[in-house]
């Protein structure tokens, strides 16, 4: 009968999936923490700035002014929100003081208030990593002042700092746009990672497609890659849901969907660790294991066991097992064979029988240490059958109830001590699962992380745009951030930076 089990465990496993392992649906506070822990970990527009002064090859010196200096740099306030199909869309408020030698021999200050607008597409990397590349940068003035001289005609100073700024902004803002992305693509860089699991096996996670870029939320579909200790690939079984099948996103959240197929295959990498030899010392508080309690319990086989020897039972899995996942429970089947030994104290161990047993366990999840954690407790042994017996043919259904007895208390215990490692979690974009909720629906496991990145002491403030912003008329939407919030009032047109207009 395990030959029928196990060939068709090997096609499961041998045959791939076209679906995702996992998927992860990132919410964009999970993105602003990634941007803000990116410009906090970098003091990207601090370098710049200090920067700005320094003569750089084939660049023209700016007229007028001389010794450009970079002061005051407040904390950026930056707004994001998502663009649906290509990516993200980002206001950086930066507020600045820029000096130098002026025109008219003495020093001048000028105090700016600007907010860069910039476009980024999301695509898939060449190794199956998330990657932002910018598209635009817009630099729109809110307000101008300076220290020049009042008596001087207002439409010189005016034409002035128009050409001063034009200059001097968007080579000193626009290159922290591409600075920033390439920070957040070195937080999605992690995903790939291939993670150990214990001495078994190794796993890996990458892209399957292209990231998509929905209103509310990042999908990114996850290839889940194991490979065996030796090297071997295990697949995934077909019976994932499909993205269709996937549950509702929550508003506020990043979510993560494991299916029940990847589950599957990650217990059948730890197969070898749940080998168990049970002996009287491994069962405490049952009757003990020798070959007397197994001529009471099968009566024809009495008489050729040899009296009052000790039995060692040897629970081998055979084959990969089965996670089923439900609202309201989720099982592991497992296929397991026992195998009867009369072990004397003075010779060589002695067979006596094996059966096939297959074991119906209930299933727990939990979070710990940035891993799945998955509990098991026997609800029943549907089957036991004979498989092979050097004393004949008997009736094996007594020995049922024996090992529903034994498997929860010695073998269960021994593959929770393995499952206690965990199932490694993607790691990117500093998002943490410790506080995660856990959530069961039909074949996968959802996860749901609110405020799923680790605190940041920010120094920078970041806002959140209108769920309709992007969707907002040329006219009625803004290319800065609103004037209330700021207490500022516009009084300059707009600057184009080296990336080109957004729109």
């Amino acid at each position: 009968m395990w030959c029928i089990l196990l060939l068709s465990g090997w096609l499961v496993c041998s045959e791939g999936a076209d679906g995702p392992g996992a998927v992860i649906r990132i919410d964009l506070g999970t993105i602003d923490r990634a941007v803000s822990s990116a410009l906090n970990e970098s003091d990207v527009l601090q370098r710049m700035a200090e920067e700005a002064g320094e003569k750089k090859p084939n660049t023209k010196p700016i007229r007028g002014i001389s010794g450009i200096k970079v002061k005051d740099l407040h904390p950026p306030v930056i707004s994001l929100a998502f663009s649906p199909g290509l990516g993200l869309f980002m206001a950086v408020l930066v507020q600045m003081a820029i000096t130098g030698k002026s025109f008219t021999g003495g020093n001048m200050e000028i105090a700016v208030a600007a907010n860069l607008t910039a476009s980024s597409q999301l695509w898939q990397g060449a190794t199956g990593i998330p990657t932002f590349s910018a598209r635009g940068c817009h630099i729109t003035l809110i307000s101008v002042t300076t220290n020049l001289p009042s008596r001087m005609l207002p439409k010189v100073i005016s034409k002035f700092l128009d050409s001063t700024l034009q200059k001097v902004l968007p080579d000193l803002l626009c290159p922290a746009v591409d600075a920033v992305l390439n920070l957040v693509n070195a937080k999605f860089s992690t995903l790939t990672s291939e993670i150990p699991l214990g001495t078994a096996g190794t796993l890996q996670y990458a892209l399957l497609n292209p990231p998509v870029t929905r209103e509310r939320f990042i999908e990114l579909d996850l290839k889940t890659i194991l490979h065996q200790e030796e090297g071997k690939e295990v697949k995934l079984r077909r019976d994932q849901p499909p993205l269709a099948s996937l549950p509702p996103k929550r508003d506020g959240a990043t979510q993560l969907v494991l299916s029940a197929g990847f589950l599957s295959a990650e217990l059948s990498i730890l197969l070898v660790s749940f080998n168990l030899d049970i002996s009287n010392n491994s069962v405490l508080g049952l009757p003990p294991l020798v070959t007397t309690m197994l001529g009471a319990l099968i009566p024809e086989i009495a008489r050729v066991l040899p009296p009052s020897q000790p039995v060692v039972i040897e629970m081998r899995a055979v084959t990969a097992p089965v996670v089923s996942i439900t609202q309201d429970k989720s099982f592991v089947q497992l296929f397991s064979t026992a195998t009867f030994w009369v072990s004397p104290p003075d010779s060589a161990p002695e067979f006596l029988f094996a059966l096939d047993v297959h074991s119906n366990l209930e299933v727990q999840f939990t979070v710990a240490e940035e891993k799945l954690q998955l509990s098991l407790t026997l609800q029943s042994v549907p089957q036991v059958a004979l498989a092979s017996s050097s004393l004949g043919m008997f009736d094996e259904l007594p020995l049922k109830g024996l090992l529903a007895e034994i498997i929860p208390a010695a073998y269960v215990p021994s593959i929770n001590r393995v499952l206690h490692e965990g199932v490694p979690l993607p790691n990117l974009l500093g998002i943490t699962y410790q506080r995660a909720n856990v959530s069961g629906f039909e074949k996968c496991l959802a996860l749901w992380c609110i405020g799923c990145a680790a605190d940041i002491d920010p120094k920078c403030i970041v806002c959140w745009l209108p769920d309709n912003y992007l969707s907002l008329k040329n006219k009625s939407r803004p290319n800065y951030l609103p004037a209330a919030l700021l207490g500022l009032e516009i009084k300059a047109g707009s600057l184009r930076g080296h990336l080109g207009n957004f729109s």
